[in-house]
């Protein structure tokens, strides 16, 4: 708009000022005058004083805001700046009656200075306006700028907002301009500008001023003090806006990308499918001789992508997602959303990735929990798990193999299943001695916790507090994960925490959960007294003992 004009002149028509700028910005001339008579009317109050009734009118024949000051005449004088008596309306010749308002205009402008002077000779003890008058014509010259200069970015703000409100979700090209204050880059993207703030940046991408960039409408902001438009290059959305801008498949609905996983800057994976049999989503993004997939990585300068095929059944999905490892067993965990998956000993490095990135990547896009071990591992985990189930009566090697099938991994899986799901393993007998083997579970749980802490007790170095932790009867390694998991470091923890919260975050279940809290403070109470003490005769023991004698040189 350029530089305000002075509105305090006596060669400004304020008027054709407005008319410009509503021809020009759109904007209603209408909403400008209220607007300009609101800022002159409150300039007016704080220069003259905030109980005077003031009116601020824009008058169309002068093309200029008149000030006005109303009095009312009253019997007895309570409120000098809004009332005159009868005796001074007639003193000062005014004709008027108890109750009517007398309407003083005040005059402000430069080229009303004459006629100001004449009011003030008339009428200067009454209003007592002459001393504020001189210093309020600039005040509402500058007030009146600062507001109209206000309407106007607004109408441009509410504009840009109308334009662009339906492009969030969408690629946009424009040019980098400039760096701002935290690294923020500000775009010009034709009829206004975007921020690309620094955390919506892909790591190691620079930009200089006048670079072209594409970016992901992530926000549109019509409240925000800088520009509206907030952008983005970290987004996995933006990968999935570019493949569909690169392949035609997907803009036109035959391939439907299902998912993206994303790490930016390094690497990404994105699972599709095709609602067309004759059609190959993973052929169509990589296009011919991977041009397709390759304009997408130069546009992500060199970020690399996986293209995973969606499959309904999740083990496959899943064994797709974490290529190229190969995976030769899957087992399925439903009730946890988890997947433990084997892997040959060499490829369990490729399984991973780079600080667990293709694990990490793998498990963001099917939306599973992934346990990723090698052959030799899972054997010996195997192994282990055959070994602790027999343990409990009543189990041989062939029932063990059976119960390992059906996913039994530990005593406390086996103690906290239901009699119901135990007397369906092959071979074991019914429900009678599905309940024995629940109870003798339980039993050999409770023997092998009293051996570890009757060996803690032997022990001279400290316990630790996940040691601590497995000393809480019914405790085993999966209930210690999930309190773990779920922020139980300490039996501490624990007995701070409220019973139903403690079954909601560790996902355990009341009656479990409270098992646990009232095995911890047992542990507190009672137990971890006995154990400490014992270990303190251990130390003490230790520290009495004679120094062995050292073997002399012949």
């Amino acid at each position: 708009m350029g530089s305000p004009p002075d509105f305090a002149g006596s060669d400004t028509n304020l008027g054709m000022i407005l008319e410009q700028v509503a021809k020009e910005k759109g904007i209603e001339k209408k909403v400008l005058i209220e607007s300009v008579e609101a800022a002159i009317h409150k300039a007016a109050q704080s220069a003259f004083g905030a109980t005077r009734e003031l009116e601020a009118r824009f008058s169309e024949d002068s093309g200029q805001v008149d000030l006005f000051q109303y009095m009312t005449v009253v019997e007895k004088v309570e409120e000098p700046e809004r009332q005159i008596s009868l005796e001074d309306a007639r003193k000062y010749g005014l004709e008027a009656d108890i109750g009517e308002e007398l309407g003083f205009q005040v005059f402000w402008r430069a080229d009303d200075a004459e006629r100001a002077r004449t009011q003030d000779e008339e009428f200067g003890d009454l209003l007592k306006l002459k001393q504020a008058r001189a210093a309020f014509g600039r005040i509402a010259a500058q007030a009146a700028k600062q507001v109209l200069l206000q309407r106007v970015r607004d109408a441009e703000r509410d504009i840009i907002y109308g334009e662009y409100k339906d492009r969030k979700g969408e690629l946009i090209r424009g040019i980098v301009r400039r760096f701002e204050k935290g690294n923020n880059i500000i775009v010009d993207l034709g009829r206004t500008e975007g921020m690309l703030p620094f955390k919506e940046q892909t790591p190691r991408e620079t930009y200089r001023p006048g670079d072209r960039i594409v970016a992901y409408v992530k926000e549109i902001d019509p409240q925000a003090k800088g520009p509206q438009i907030i952008l983005s290059r970290s987004d996995p959305k933006l990968v999935e806006k570019l493949f569909e801008a690169e392949v035609p498949e997907i803009y036109e609905g035959i391939v439907r990308i299902v998912g993206v996983a994303r790490e930016p800057g390094s690497r990404s994976k994105i699972a599709v499918t095709s609602r067309d049999a004759d059609v190959d989503p993973v052929g169509a993004c990589v296009g011919m001789k991977g041009a397709r997939v390759q304009a997408v990585v130069q546009e992500l300068r060199g970020e690399k992508i996986d293209i995973v095929p969606f499959d309904r059944d999740h083990a496959r999905y899943v064994i797709a997602a974490i290529q190229p490892a190969e995976v030769t067993k899957v087992i399925v965990d439903e009730a946890d959303g988890r997947m433990e998956l084997v892997v040959p000993d060499e490829k369990l490095s490729l399984a991973i990735g780079r600080k667990g990135q293709n694990v990490r990547l793998a498990a963001a896009l099917t939306k599973w929990k992934l346990d990723i071990i090698s052959e030799s591992k899972f054997k010996q985990i195997e192994e282990e798990a055959m070994t602790a189930l027999q343990q409990i009566d009543l189990v041989n090697e062939t029932i063990a193999k059976s119960m390992y099938r059906l996913g039994f991994r530990s005593l406390e899986e086996v103690a906290e299943a239901s009699v119901e799901e135990l007397a369906g393993i092959p071979g074991l007998g019914g429900q009678e001695v599905a309940n024995k083997m629940k109870e003798h579970a339980e039993e050999t749980m409770e023997r092998l916790r009293q051996e570890r802490i009757k060996a803690a007790a032997q022990r001279a170095e400290p316990l630790s507090e996940r040691e601590r932790l497995m000393f809480i009867r019914g405790v085993g390694q999966r209930t210690l994960g999930l309190l773990e998991d779920a922020g139980y470091r300490t039996v501490e923890d624990i007995l701070r925490e409220d019973v139903d919260r403690l079954a909601i975050r560790t996902g355990l279940g009341i009656k479990k959960a409270r098992s646990i809290r009232q095995g911890a403070q047992y542990f507190v109470d009672s137990e971890q007294k006995v154990l400490e003490q014992a270990r303190a005769e251990a130390r003490r023991a230790a520290a009495e003992a004679p120094a062995p004698v050292q073997g002399s040189e012949e």
